[in-house]
């Protein structure tokens, strides 16, 4: 079992930044696979970007691409989301996810398939309005 705990979400003003935490009940973040995920209310759970287990590639979706990175930080054990220039259609409940098995978390690359995860945090509120 893997537990994760987000953290950093709030309420920021368009074109603002904010960084997401995910911490892993795991102390390794080795052969693990990460991804965030956002749903907005009354909207489909959205994966914006993901980070590999091995070689450790990453993708981050089209819809926040140049406005948002993921990275692992080793010695701290957690996996940041930065979000810039945010966006008020950028408002949604963010989720880290993880899995410790198969090609994602031995691998080079990812997927932002919300069925590739096994385990999933309660998610932290981002809210981006003036």
């Amino acid at each position: 079992q893997l537990q994760l705990v987000e953290s950093g979400g709030g309420l920021v003003q368009p074109g603002g930044s904010l960084k997401l935490s995910c911490v892993p009940s795991r102390p390794t973040l080795d052969y693990v696979a990460f991804a965030w995920f956002r749903q907005a209310p009354g909207k489909k759970r959205e994966g914006v970007a993901c980070i590999g287990g091995g070689v450790r590639g990453s993708i981050i979706a089209d819809s926040v691409k140049a406005r948002f990175d993921i990275s692992k930080y080793y010695a701290g054990n957690i996996v940041y989301l930065e979000m810039n220039n945010l966006l008020p259609q950028d408002t949604a409940v963010y989720y880290c996810a993880a899995v410790t098995s198969g090609p994602y978390a031995y691998g080079t690359t990812c997927d932002l398939d919300s069925g590739a995860y096994e385990y999933w945090g309660p998610g932290t509120q981002v809210t981006v309005s003036s």
